[in-house]
């Protein structure tokens, strides 16, 4: 009976065999990689495009027109960039910071309750359900100088005169903060909430055996291990926060004058209101750059806290 020898693989097969198994992740994730690609640099492109050029519609088609680098000089002439900038980041730092604050509190909290964990979980939960048109106009319902409650309670507290919440350019801004804080409190806490369960405790209890109290445990244990989910929680945020739009869109609109006129507000203003898609490209692509700023610094202060732990 005749038998077939196995033939064994020669070299250039088992070099590429294990060139594969060594290198099969990134051969996997390169099909995904394309199809972003592919679906992020061509919209950058045709913005970038864009921006240095003047587009119309003239009878239903889309007319380009290149103008180079004049949108710069209407730029370095344009009054409500830099108010709408300021507001921008005025309004990312203050959001952020409470709401990070706020969140990993509440975090800390909910994780040390052994009764009914689960409903204060789903009631803190509850803000980041509704839709932020729903939300938008029940705060500008709230916030009503003769009808909103707000105003109601202050009132009944003795406040003769009670604040025009959004009228009044020095709270307009602040108004919308108080109610961005109301909404995405619960995604920092959810993602903080995550962290502080994946906590390694027996080190906590090691040193509350040794005499050390809750602050010092947290602070110099747990705090520690919990920058790096601190930081992430904070660059998504920061992400969200810098495009903000329907919340001051519904209960400012920019207003009063240019108070809480925000970046992503007047590029909508810019491109759709006013026409000027050129123009409002550009301002678009400095947003975007900014934002890119911010990521890329967030990026390298995680990579840093990563190398020191």
């Amino acid at each position: 009976m005749a038998t077939t020898a196995l033939r064994r693989p020669g070299t250039g097969q088992r070099r590429l065999g294990t060139f594969l198994d060594h290198h099969f992740k990134y051969w996997a994730l390169l099909p995904t990689l394309v199809f972003m690609a592919v679906l992020t640099l061509y919209p950058v492109g045709q913005l970038l495009r864009l921006s240095l050029s003047d587009a119309e519609f003239v009878k239903g088609k889309l007319v380009w027109s290149y103008v180079g680098l004049d949108h710069f000089t209407t730029l370095s002439h344009d009054q409500v960039v830099p108010d709408a900038l300021r507001n921008t980041l005025l309004f990312v730092a203050a959001s952020v910071i409470i709401e990070g604050a706020l969140g990993l509190l509440l975090a800390v909290l909910v994780s040390r309750v052994r009764h009914f964990a689960w409903f204060y979980r789903s009631v803190y939960m509850i803000p980041l359900l509704i839709p932020p048109i729903a939300i938008s106009a029940m705060w500008r319902l709230m916030y009503d100088y003769n009808y909103g409650i707000i105003n109601q309670i202050l009132i009944e507290l003795g406040v003769r005169q009670p604040p025009l919440w959004t009228a009044d350019p020095d709270l307009a801004l602040a108004s919308v903060v108080i109610v961005d804080v109301w909404h995405w409190t619960s995604f920092l806490f959810l993602i903080m909430l995550a962290g502080v369960e994946s906590l390694p405790h027996e080190l906590g209890e090691a040193a509350r055996v040794d005499g050390a109290n809750e602050i010092q445990v947290y602070r110099h244990i747990f705090l520690p291990l919990l920058r790096p989910t601190i930081i992430v929680a904070l660059m998504l945020r920061t992400i969200l926060a810098f495009k903000v739009f329907d919340q001051i869109f519904l209960l400012t609109g920019g207003g009063p004058g240019t108070s809480s006129e925000v970046i992503s507000l007047y590029v909508y203003k810019v491109f759709f209101v006013q026409g000027r898609m050129g123009y409002g490209a550009l301002l678009a692509l400095i947003t975007a750059l900014i934002m890119s700023v911010f990521v890329v610094a967030y990026q390298w202060l995680n990579s840093y806290v990563n190398k020191t732990r």
